[in-house]
């Protein structure tokens, strides 16, 4: 333990690691806002929120299942020197609970037209039961996203139960090494996490691919984090009581999520060829002017000598087009001034 505790101090990888955490925050804000001001989350794949949020928990607790002796220092040495010891694993835990903040806020901003099948559609009609039709029957999608939400919280929570009862109960080795059912747990964490953040963004990247729309997802808080991918495993890989099961998970999601930065880039220009927004509705193109502007510029050309405001023209060219359109002057006047005032 006086060996573990000895505080061996890096400014560089802590003042690296201190901004990593804070540009981590910055990097989820886009997102988080994007959700809550579009108030929807139609783009996301439940399948990737979930992938995600599993790799980032097994990466989480892998982390603290290293470094629990350097955690326990903290009882021994000064509240600074605790925090620079403790800093990758408050690192890991920040990208923990920003990304499961993100599926939390898919499942409250869900669309609600996405919900639940639409019985009116012919289609939909056909394939419920005549007893389902009166009832709102919720789409596959959505119950997919149900599903997912509670395996990710079974999963955190046998992973919370699982660390706490291996560190509490598995006797200290000697010279300060690692555990052998500790040191397997966390490799089997660390690869676990690996595996999971492989394949975390093959579902979005199809769903992503299919609907070629960017929908809710956030392209500048990918522009901060592929590349700060790269930093965080410098960061981890220099931190001690780590090896490399620590820092691939967030190698491979820098990469992978490199591809999807492209994927949204593209889908982004080709949305402004076809003028429509990220969720696929069209965008209005056709000038309009204020009435304030329309009011101003009809008193500006009355005062200049101009004759008649573009107004009055306007009525009057109205008026004289429902007038000669009846058969007979007078009573083509009559019914024009009075169809005039009934409008």
């Amino acid at each position: 333990m006086s060996n573990t505790c000895t505080p061996h101090h890096d400014y560089f990888n802590a003042l690296l690691t201190f901004g990593l955490c804070c540009g981590l925050i910055i990097s989820y804000l886009p997102q988080h806002f994007r959700i809550i001001h579009a108030k929807s989350s139609e783009g996301f794949s439940p399948v990737f929120l979930l992938l995600g949020t599993t790799s980032a928990g097994s990466a989480m607790f892998n982390m603290i299942t290293l470094q629990t002796p350097i955690v326990k220092c903290c009882r021994v040495v000064s509240f600074g020197s605790c925090m620079e010891m403790t800093a990758g694993v408050i690192q890991v835990g920040l990208q923990w609970i920003c990304f499961t903040f993100v599926f939390v806020l898919y499942m409250i901003y869900y669309p609600e037209h996405l919900k639940y099948l639409d019985s009116s559609s012919e289609e939909n009609e056909a394939l419920l039961r005549p007893s389902q039709t009166k009832d709102r029957v919720k789409s596959a999608e959505w119950r997919i996203s149900i599903v997912v939400a509670w395996i990710a919280a079974i999963h955190f929570a046998f992973l919370a139960f699982t660390t706490i009862f291996l560190l509490s109960t598995t006797p200290q080795s000697p010279y300060d090494t690692i555990a052998p059912a500790i040191s397997a747990w966390a490799t089997f964490l660390g690869v676990s996490s690996a595996m999971l953040a492989t394949v975390q963004y093959a579902p979005q990247l199809l769903h992503t691919y299919r609907a070629k729309l960017v929908g809710a997802l956030s392209i500048p808080m990918m522009m901060i984090q592929t590349p700060g991918g790269v930093l965080m495993v410098t960061s981890i890989a220099l931190r001690p009581g780590t090896n490399w099961t620590s820092w691939i998970t967030f190698a491979v999601a820098a990469v992978l999520q490199g591809c999807l930065l492209f994927m949204c880039i593209t889908w982004k220009v080709r949305q402004r060829k076809l003028h429509i927004d990220d969720f696929g509705n069209p965008l209005s193109t056709e000038p309009t002017t204020p009435i304030v502007v329309q009011t101003s510029l009809a008193a500006t050309l009355e005062e200049a000598g101009f004759g008649e405001s573009p107004v009055e023209v306007a009525e009057q060219t109205s008026l004289l087009t429902r007038t000669t359109s009846l058969p007979g002057k007078k009573g083509g006047e009559k019914r024009g001034w009075s169809a005039w005032f009934g409008r």
